[in-house]
């Protein structure tokens, strides 16, 4: 008999808020930095969809799931837990969680290096939600009910064994939660009486950890439009080398068009069109370099294989601050 529920499924999102909930009823987990991946178990057979509906068992032959009829919600990771599985043994540095870097490099198309790197960097599945069950659809049960129903499924025998899949904690205060905020990318809160809404933002919320650091400013890239200045290029020092570890955006339309005449008198001479940044690689963009003179603080929300992914925000100049002094070891502070 075929599972109640076929994939592709979209799955619940959650909006994002500045602080997490304080009220009755809710739920609160920590936010990981993987893949989402909606599990659907039919006997032996695992099929692995993202968020987007794509199959993704393929490049993780390391995750199977016990026998059995249900569709879970929850993250795929590689963490330091996972990597206790790698052959040969890999030693994490840093202080990340989970290690986004090396979950990304798992997506390839060749069959070689995906069996190559399911067993030097295995990933795991961490399950926060049960959506159907045998032949029942769990959709329209309250979050708190799929919990319990989760817990006692993943209690069973076959899973309590099983080194690939476990159990997201939950706690429910947001008192409980806030060391979560303090050393994980965050938390996600749930509504307990809410119902799963494939692709909808509704009964969840997340609340992303937000974290500072000094850096150098290297460089900055054009905006858009002409005169204007579009993000700037930062430095860390490691070991006494400055290393490009990201860009901050979001500069208001006036900083924009002052700051090109405030950077002018820094310019290193240095520059062209190849992008620094490799999450950026697929595109090229001018930038112009810098003496490294000048010191932002600036807020980021993501930080992996040394370099900080996404949500920057510049904060102020530090006019106090010796570059010398903006060193990489910030990355795994705080």
């Amino acid at each position: 008999m075929p599972l109640p529920l076929d994939p592709p499924l979209a799955p619940q999102l959650a909006r994002g808020r500045a602080s997490l909930p304080t009220e009755d009823g809710w739920a609160y987990e920590p936010k990981y930095d993987g893949f989402r991946a909606i599990a659907f178990v039919d006997g032996d057979a695992v099929r692995l969809c993202s968020r987007g509906g794509k199959d993704l068992e393929r490049y993780f032959p390391e995750v199977v799931l016990p026998a059995g009829r249900y569709v879970l919600d929850g993250e795929l990771v590689i963490d330091r837990t996972s990597l206790q599985r790698a052959d040969p043994p890999l030693e994490v540095q840093g202080d990340d969680p989970e290690q986004f870097d090396l979950l990304s490099q798992r997506i390839h198309p060749a069959a070689s290096r995906i069996e190559r790197l399911a067993r030097e960097t295995p990933a795991r599945y961490l399950a926060f939600d049960l959506l159907a069950l045998e032949d029942d659809v769990l959709l329209d049960r309250p979050f708190a009910a799929r919990r319990a129903a989760l817990e006692e499924l993943l209690g069973r025998d076959a899973f309590a064994l099983d080194p690939v899949v476990d159990l997201v904690p939950s706690v429910r205060t947001a008192a409980e939660a806030q060391d979560w905020l303090a050393r994980t990318e965050g938390v996600v809160a749930k509504e307990l009486d809410a119902p799963y809404r494939p692709g909808a933002r509704k009964g969840m919320v997340k609340v992303k950890r937000l974290r500072t650091i000094d850096a150098v400013v290297v460089g900055w890239r054009p905006g858009k439009e002409e005169g204007t200045v579009g993000s700037l290029i930062l430095g860390l020092y490691d070991e006494g080398e400055l290393r490009v570890v990201g860009h901050t955006s979001g500069l208001k339309a006036k900083e924009k068009r002052e700051l090109v005449a405030t950077l002018a008198p820094y310019a290193s001479g240095a520059g062209g069109s190849a992008d620094p940044s490799r999450w950026s690689s697929d595109r090229e963009l001018e930038w112009v370099g810098l003496r490294p003179e000048l010191v932002v603080e600036v807020s980021f929300d993501q930080v992996s294989g040394g370099r900080i992914r996404h949500g920057t925000r510049l904060l102020r100049w530090r006019e106090d601050k010796a570059p010398e002094e903006c060193l990489f070891d910030q990355l795994s502070q705080g």
